[in-house]
């Protein structure tokens, strides 16, 4: 028994990609700026004034961590963007008869493996 996929129904899932990527990207691009900021100024100031940091990290080393930091926190953030948006997708587009599965007496309303 042959599926047949729509035209219309691919275009859905491209465009519902789409915004899926953007979010995680922009979800990653606010981490990142946060991370810069918060790794920039301790750098910074250590290099200022500690002795051992004024004499052995130079300007590139300095970049090197700020850079690190704010791509490290950049990928961690739209990877956890991109499951959360996952788990929600998968929980909305779940047959009916899993979804309304519930546990008794756990206070949990859905699997944990379809929570949103």
């Amino acid at each position: 028994m042959a599926t047949t996929v729509t035209r219309a129904h691919l275009d859905q899932r491209l465009a519902l990609a789409k915004r899926c990527s953007r979010e995680a990207n922009l979800a990653g691009i606010k981490a990142a700026a946060v991370a810069t900021i918060a790794s920039a100024v301790p750098t910074l100031a250590s290099v200022r004034m500690l002795p051992w940091a004024k004499a052995n990290i130079n300007p590139t080393g300095q970049a090197l961590i700020i850079c690190t930091a704010a791509g490290m926190a950049y990928f961690v953030a739209a990877d956890k963007k991109i499951l959360s948006l996952a788990r929600r997708h998968s929980f909305e587009n779940a047959p009916e008869h899993l979804k309304n599965t519930s546990f008794q007496g756990t206070g949990r309303p859905h699997p944990a493996f379809f929570r949103p």
